[in-house]
């Protein structure tokens, strides 16, 4: 089985990606089933029902939240519905589920969020350990959504033996650590679909004015930007992670593999 999985969608510039590539990739690289992390999707901050619509429709299977799960609160009653999850270790007072499960083909995959610097819910590490115990019989991927680097690698290490794969999101900075250790895939961050030549996808506008004054403004999404599409396929037999790669776009161009996985 292929699968393929898309990092920090980011505004339309990020829709735009998605919608063009993603259809494309799909049918070249004869991908089964894609997984992609939807919390900016709209203008930035969480998604609203009509963008959930727009990219699914362009072929993603299942949706990864985060932090910005329900800055659009107009999409809680999708998240009880729909293929789109948010976080498992949110409160469970909060709308929504963080597992998706494929009964055909025996996959789970569950939306994580870190603790550092990251809202406050419940332990990350504790949650995951007791939700793996009941997936013993499933092909299990992560979505772990943190900004903490070794936050990130020491939670895929306490996992590695009992899922196919943990990828990182949230930094939205691609890292160069894709690997497969004992049949489980890693990578540190995917990295974002969405604006390239800004800061974090979001104009730089902003973040430079915070930087120079200390003063916070929301930071906002242009559409006039170079746009990159990221996203990592790999493979699964026999319920462990076989092979990997990254694909990379930019703006319309045909796409490219940036980086191939190391193995150990």
């Amino acid at each position: 089985m292929r699968l393929l999985f898309i990092g920090d969608i980011v505004g339309k510039p990020g829709r735009v990606m998605v919608k063009h590539h993603l259809p494309k990739i799909k049918k070249k690289y004869n991908v089964d089933f894609v997984i992609a992390n939807y919390e900016n999707a709209s203008h930035g901050y969480g998604i609203t029902p009509k963008n959930y619509k727009e990219i699914k429709n362009a072929g993603i299977d299942v949706m990864t939240g985060g932090n910005h799960s329900f800055d659009k609160r107009e999409i809680e009653p999708f998240l009880e519905i729909e293929p789109i999850l948010r976080p498992i270790n949110m409160y469970k007072e909060n709308k929504g589920k963080g597992v998706f499960i494929d009964e055909k083909n025996k996959l789970a995959i569950i939306s994580l969020m870190g603790q550092f610097g990251m809202p406050i819910f419940d332990n990350p590490f504790r949650v995951i350990k007791k939700e793996i115990e009941k997936l013993k019989n499933y092909n299990i991927f992560i979505d772990f959504h943190a900004e903490s680097t070794a936050e990130k690698r020491a939670i895929y290490l306490m996992l590695e033996e009992n899922i196919i794969g943990l990828i990182g999101t949230h930094t939205h900075i691609g890292t160069d650590d894709l690997t497969i250790q004992n049949g489980s895939l890693y990578l540190t961050d995917v990295g974002l679909t969405g604006c390239f030549d800004n800061v974090i996808g979001m104009s730089k506008i902003e973040p430079i004015e915070r930087g120079l004054n200390g003063i916070s403004k929301k930071f906002d999404v242009v559409d006039n930007c170079t746009k990159i599409f990221q996203a990592i396929i790999f493979d699964i037999e026999e319920n462990r992670c076989v092979d990997a790669f990254k694909i990379k776009a930019f703006d319309f161009q045909e796409e490219f593999i940036s980086q191939r996985v190391i193995k150990f």
